[in-house]
């Protein structure tokens, strides 16, 4: 496969446009149309890629949680440790006198990664969270 660039042309609605040059003057001086149309097309190829049964991904979960929860952490704790093949590590942030923000760092295949993800957002306890996955790109 070559990476020479190649034309083509994409039509949308004019306020469409005007709201995408908005995201892509948001994006900095380093970007233009072209680049942030590439930026979103990898981002949809590495979301699909991590779609795919059996594949290997990376994650990140974040969660916040109150650490006056009642045994909260001893059951994430637990969680981490009974899936050990997938848990890679993790950090732990006091966020202020009442609130911990957690990063779970994770690899494996999506279905452990995303079940891993549920159960610990499913924890009573856990007031938010975000599981986002992604792969080493090999079409980027």
């Amino acid at each position: 496969m070559s990476n020479d660039l190649m034309r083509f042309s994409v039509a949308m609605p004019e306020d469409l446009l005007v709201k995408f040059d908005r995201l892509v003057a948001r994006r900095g001086l380093a970007k233009n149309r072209s680049e942030v149309i590439r930026d979103l097309v990898r981002e949809a190829l590495v979301e699909d890629e991590c779609s795919i049964p059996g594949r290997i991904v990376m994650g990140t979960l974040t969660i916040v949680y109150s650490h006056h929860a009642n045994d909260l952490q001893e059951k994430l704790h637990h969680i981490q440790h009974h899936y050990l093949e997938v848990v890679i590590s993790s950090t732990h942030v006091h966020v202020d006198e009442d609130n911990c923000l957690e990063v779970i760092i994770m690899k494996g295949e999506t279905g452990d990664v995303q079940d891993i993800g549920n159960l610990i957002l499913g924890t009573k306890g856990v007031k938010t969270g975000r599981l986002v996955m992604t792969t080493t790109g090999q079409f980027i």
